[in-house]
């Protein structure tokens, strides 16, 4: 009967928008202003603040939801029936992505704290839409790779690194901007790229040549340029396929006089998650492709725009932790159940300070990655040898479990789509996979221990800055040192020593710049073993209240 309400809603907390996303992440502000110098420090906050208050906007949260919601479409052939290999997205895809470009979030080289700014907005920017992070950090990464060849990158990074998102397919010179995509992984190799068997053919101009091939991944097709892998001939006479060997090339998807190069787009991939991102299967066939670097040194060549979309890995998923652990502590804060807010109970404060302390333990690790990116130091860069991979495997191996956990915070509601946790629970075992799984991490790791000695010494001076102001800290590495020192079966024991390594990495950082409280709970549940085998099993003692605080995000 009109008039006669069946009941009013109550015990709802209001959703989480119209506030400042990084700066309501305490631990990702204080990160900044440490690794940021004071001339430019206020230019940093100020754009950061910007853009956070950008994603956490009604408005944009929702073309995040709405670039997922329709996902990516793919047109071999048009009306007429032309070949054209197009993939058409929402329009909420491109405002999300340009957003991310006019952000700055492609160029980090060339500005004064240019990669702590950049790491610090990504983070950001993962926690409107993940799937739009995908091709801004491959066209950020592309940089270091292209520099290989100072002519290619003097052609290329002004555009990589350009505010201005120009989207459609032109030939590159005719546009202010530019995003670039990676093709190395095919069907039968995998993570192993040097099983590869696409083939160059050299051409007759000088450095370039026709590739013959598939990849099997080949996220942002619709990107402006590539970064592949194939098998390149090499000896004397180049007319002769002696095997030079695993080479880097630019794949150009329009070429310079405006026609489309060979670019064979088979299907899209039907993704767990990052629906609204691309991520094709591609044929070559006679593509035309310039050479990148020395021939047969194509892993070297590529080596360095790897790492940097494995620390976009790690800052990712350190973004997607921060968003979910957001939600939880918003929710619990505004719900109430037994007699009270659900933030007060004591079971729900120790789930939510174990989630917090495994955010902000990203986070800090994470950007301290990238300071150290732009230190540029010899040091510095050892230091990130090592410290790369082990971030990678253990933030990103994280991220699901943190996931699940901040969506059951929620009960019923965090398994409903309106939530947006569901969303972030799909997404969140994605950079575990992406740019070399677990595995690839952990012998990566090895591979520099054995090989790079300074890495080593880099990663022990770092946490040796922390020595003396946590006794679980300093027993933790001595641990550490027994698991290097007993070089026998190591491989099988890759994961163990790695974990350990990002552990009390984490930890050491955490003793010296987290408030005590966080650091206390981080030692005594990471380094020293009081705590179960599931989230909100904190031992007691511990200032859980005020780190569920500092989680809180200001609304």
């Amino acid at each position: 009967m009109a008039g006669n309400p069946t009941h009013t809603v109550t015990n709802q907390p209001p959703a989480l928008v119209g506030y400042d996303v990084f700066g309501a992440d305490r631990a990702l502000v204080e990160a900044v202003d440490r690794h940021t110098a004071a001339e430019v420090l206020d230019e940093v906050r100020a754009e950061l603040s910007a853009l956070g208050r950008a994603a956490g906007s009604e408005q944009v949260q929702e073309w995040g939801a709405q670039a997922n919601e329709f996902p990516p479409r793919l047109r071999t052939h048009d009306r007429y029936g032309h070949r054209i290999d197009e993939v058409d997205f929402h329009p909420a895809w491109h405002r999300v992505l340009g957003k991310g470009v006019s952000a700055g979030l492609t160029g980090a080289w060339t500005r004064p704290a240019g990669h702590v700014r950049r790491a610090a907005g990504f983070l950001v920017w993962t926690q409107v839409e993940a799937g739009n992070c995908c091709p801004l950090s491959m066209t950020h990464a592309a940089v270091p790779a292209l520099r290989a060849d100072p002519a290619l990158a003097a052609e290329w990074e002004p555009r990589l690194t350009s505010t201005i998102y120009d989207r459609g397919l032109r030939p590159a010179a005719e546009k202010a901007g530019v995003l670039f995509g990676m093709g190395m992984t095919e069907k039968q190799g995998g993570s192993d790229v040097r099983a590869n068997t696409t083939r160059a053919r050299p051409l007759t101009e000088a450095g370039t040549y026709a590739l013959t091939g598939h990849k099997w991944f080949c996220s942002a097709p619709m990107s402006d340029g590539f970064l592949v892998l194939a098998q390149a001939p090499g000896g004397a006479s180049r007319a002769e396929d002696e095997g030079g060997g695993l080479t880097c090339f630019l794949v150009p998807r329009v070429l310079a006089d405006g026609s489309r190069n060979t670019f064979l787009i088979q299907r899209l991939k039907d993704k767990l998650g990052n629906r609204s991102n691309a991520s094709a299967e591609v044929e070559f066939d006679g593509t035309w492709a310039r050479v990148v670097g020395e021939e047969g040194r194509g892993v070297r060549t590529i080596i360095d725009m790897v790492a940097a979309t494995r620390l976009d890995c790690a800052l990712g998923s350190a973004g997607l932790m921060r968003q979910a652990v957001a939600q939880a502590v918003h929710h619990c804060e505004h719900r109430e159940a037994f007699g009270g807010r659900l933030i007060d109970k004591p079971l729900m404060r120790n789930v939510l300070a174990d989630l917090a302390l495994e955010s902000e333990a990203a986070t800090t690790l994470a950007l301290r990655l990238a300071a150290a990116y732009d230190d540029g130091g010899e040091q510095e860069r050892a230091f990130l040898r090592l410290a790369v991979p082990a971030a990678k495997y253990w933030i990103t191996k994280r991220c699901a479990p943190v996931a699940v956990e901040a969506a059951e915070c929620l009960g019923g509601n965090g398994y409903v789509e309106e939530s947006g946790l569901p969303r972030l629970v799909r997404e969140s075992p994605l950079n575990s996979v992406w740019e070399g799984a677990g595995n690839v991490q952990a012998l990566d790791v090895l591979r520099a221990l054995r090989r790079e000695p300074d890495a080593l010494d880099a990663c022990l001076t770092e946490i040796g800055r922390a020595h003396g102001a946590d006794h679980r800290l300093d027993r933790a590495v001595k641990d550490l040192f027994t698991e290097l020192a007993d070089l026998d079966g190591i491989e099988g024991r890759a994961r163990r020593l790695v974990e350990r390594l990002a552990l009390v990495l984490q930890g050491s950082l955490l003793v010296r710049f987290a408030p005590p409280e966080v650091a206390d709970a981080f030692c005594a549940s990471r380094l020293g073993g009081d705590r179960g085998a599931s989230f909100g099993t904190l031992p007691a003692g511990l200032d859980l209240a005020s780190v569920v605080e500092r989680a809180r995000p200001v609304s």
